[in-house]
């Protein structure tokens, strides 16, 4: 079932009691408030963990211009990077020293694959995101409509446990990673 941004605030207008829209562009109250805050929410909730079917990986392509100090290369962040997990060269995507201004991605490598996270597009949303939400639009759409903090309260609940569902269900999708370079396990050995 693949739902469109507008099908995922319907079903987060019906799950707080409002009526349903079939257009952001509608002349409603709904569809101005689901305007407003979807994307804002859904950058939000994908930037809050490190979700798998978000993430992606990709070598950078280098800015002519150079950083003004502390390190000496530059690169371009993608346009659709909602949050950057890790930098690493030569086929390694991870344990490059970096920092992010500016939207770029600054380092003393002369190369850089970063691992991201990317906003996919809703139709690639797996069911227990989707779920996860349309539970916190819910709560993000109550107190524009409703007025009602204990509403909005009792659906951020709702919202908190939907999304702690999501992230158990999304950490199961791939091995665990294992330490790597933990000074104890060296000391132990």
């Amino acid at each position: 079932m693949s739902l469109t941004s507008v099908d995922i605030c319907s079903h987060a207008l019906v799950k707080l009691g409002a009526g349903s829209i079939s257009s952001f562009n509608e002349d409603t109250t709904e569809a101005h408030v689901a305007k407003q805050l979807y994307d804002i929410t859904v950058e939000a909730l994908l930037a809050s963990y490190p979700w798998r079917f978000a993430l992606k990986q990709v070598h950078l392509p280098r800015l002519l211009n150079q950083p003004d100090a502390d390190y000496r290369y530059a690169y371009a962040l993608p346009k659709d990077c909602v949050r950057v997990l890790s930098a690493g060269a030569h086929k390694r995507g991870r344990g490059l020293n970096y920092r992010i201004a500016k939207q770029q991605l600054q380092t003393d490598s002369d190369s850089v694959i970063l691992t991201y996270l990317a906003k996919p597009d809703e139709a690639d949303f797996p069911a227990f995101f989707t779920k996860a939400l349309i539970s916190k639009l819910a709560a993000e759409f109550c107190l524009p409509l409703t007025e009602s903090t204990s509403r909005t309260d009792y659906l951020l609940k709702l919202a908190a446990e939907d999304i702690q569902n999501a992230r158990l269900i999304d950490s199961q999708q791939a091995v665990p990673q294992a330490f790597q370079d933990f000074s104890l396990i060296g000391v132990r050995q």
